[in-house]
């Protein structure tokens, strides 16, 4: 029989016309492009690289992000999804990157990613294995403390950017606030294309607005190069036990994370749970680019939780929107001017638009939490997690006790102490059902 192709955005498979899937692409490029950047820009300043390897680590980073997400939409001999998400450099790994560097240098930083990226490979490999020991409970509460730790990010962008010298100004939060009710009234009363692409609409009614304020700074356009290729092993390795150690770690709390990222983007988007190959494919995926950037000065990649989100909100999983995103970020990559252009979009826009992306993360973590019976195990469970993740989160005065290596891996994201918290208690406490615990109710009664 012959195969019939669909046109539709909301089906994987769908390809639906250029001019359609434009918008839709372009809105998941804008979202990402400042998370992908910044990271390298924090890692070059603590460990002091020139201003040119700084703009190098940029464009690596850029050509990583398009390599990554691309393996994701079409995977090669098991490594990679075949799911709508975009990948690029990761907000979690910076605080003990951060550490490792200004400590050991950029040498460091490489040696300790390629051993953690190997790591997170074997993690992929046996997740079949090990999949049982992370239900909904689990992947749930990691997905909802990365919609809450997300929060402050997006609060900050809002106010103008952590740094700016009129951080907090009312004119930032006229146009962060003004960017949000646009994406909200597209989203809400928008129909067809204006609903789907509300995100999108909403940046560029913020960039105008913030055109008309004075606020787009062209600096860094007129100053970009037109073209730049990676240069493998520029930086090369160095070994340290505790920064690989740290970064170990790290990998393996963040193969959890991607478990609660990719069954957001299935439970989100088509509305189910991540198979097992998804999953393991996903986070091989996921490994071996981090090993491939890690030889050309790139830092370790992650699905951007705000791109699971807008899938989540829109419903749009066609992958062919997904890979003209993925070949703009590859431009970006390969022309400076291309991402610099993009980088003009001032922080309170990108702060307006994406608050309501990163509720939507929240709620589909406590989505896949109450997949499950709200017995008082699970309960206590999700609760601890989320309140020692979230209360001993950049709280130095209570962990200055702690061994530097402690705080290194676990005080700096709530993600990773709700993981672990939420990951042990799920193992260690008895199994419950509602019935159950009812049951003891009435015996308790009956005693009585």
């Amino acid at each position: 029989m012959e195969k019939t192709y669909s046109n539709s955005v909301f089906e994987l498979d769908g390809k639906p016309s250029f001019t359609k899937a434009l918008p839709l692409a372009l809105q998941h490029v804008l979202a990402m492009l400042v998370g992908n950047i910044v990271p390298s820009i924090i890692i070059a300043g603590v460990t002091g690289l020139t201003p040119q390897e700084k703009v190098m680590m940029i464009q690596v980073g850029m050509l990583v992000a398009a390599f990554s997400t691309f393996l994701q939409l079409v995977p090669v001999l098991g490594f990679g999804a075949k799911l709508p998400v975009i990948m690029g450099i990761s907000f979690s790994y910076i605080p003990v990157l951060t550490v490792i560097g200004s400590t050991y240098g950029i040498k460091a930083v490489f040696g300790a990613q390629l051993v953690g990226a190997i790591v997170s490979i074997f993690v992929g490999i046996f997740i079949k294995q090990i999949r049982s020991y992370f239900p909904p409970i689990v992947a749930g509460t990691v997905v909802f403390t990365i919609g809450l730790s997300l929060y402050p990010v997006a609060i900050n962008y809002m106010a103008g950017g952590v740094g700016h010298p009129e951080f907090g100004a009312m004119k930032f939060w006229g146009v962060a606030i003004f960017t949000l009710v646009v994406v909200l009234l597209c989203n809400m009363f928008g129909k067809g294309m204006i609903k789907l692409a509300a995100i999108l609409i909403g940046m560029i009614a913020g960039y105008i607005a913030s055109l008309a304020l004075g606020m787009v700074s062209f600096e860094n356009l007129n100053a970009a190069g037109w073209f730049s290729l990676p240069r493998p092993f520029y930086f090369g390795y160095e070994f340290h036990s505790t920064a690989v150690i740290s970064m170990v770690v790290m990998y393996i709390v963040n193969s959890v994370q991607a478990v609660g990222d990719f069954s957001a983007t299935t439970m989100g988007g088509l509305n189910r749970e991540a198979t097992d190959d998804e999953l393991a494919g996903a986070i091989k995926g996921n490994g071996i680019c981090s090993v491939i950037a890690s030889a050309f000065g790139g830092l370790p990649t992650a699905s951007y939780s705000q791109n699971v989100g807008i899938v989540s909100m829109t419903k749009v999983v066609s992958l062919y929107v997904f890979k003209i995103a993925c070949a703009f970020i590859l431009v970006a990559g390969l022309v400076p001017k291309f991402g610099a252009l993009m980088t003009t979009v001032p922080y309170p826009v990108l702060g307006g638009a994406t608050i309501s992306v990163f509720a939507m993360i929240t709620m589909t973590g406590m989505r896949l939490i109450t997949q499950g019976e709200m017995t008082t195990r699970n309960l206590t469970i999700v609760g601890l997690a989320v309140a020692l993740g979230v209360g001993l989160t950049g709280n130095n005065a209570a962990m200055e006790q702690f061994p530097q290596w402690f705080k290194m891996v676990f005080g700096a994201s709530p993600v990773v102490i709700a993981t672990t918290i939420v990951f042990f208690l799920n193992i260690l406490m008895p199994k419950t059902t509602l019935v159950q615990e009812q049951k003891e109710r009435d015996q308790f009664e009956e005693k009585q």
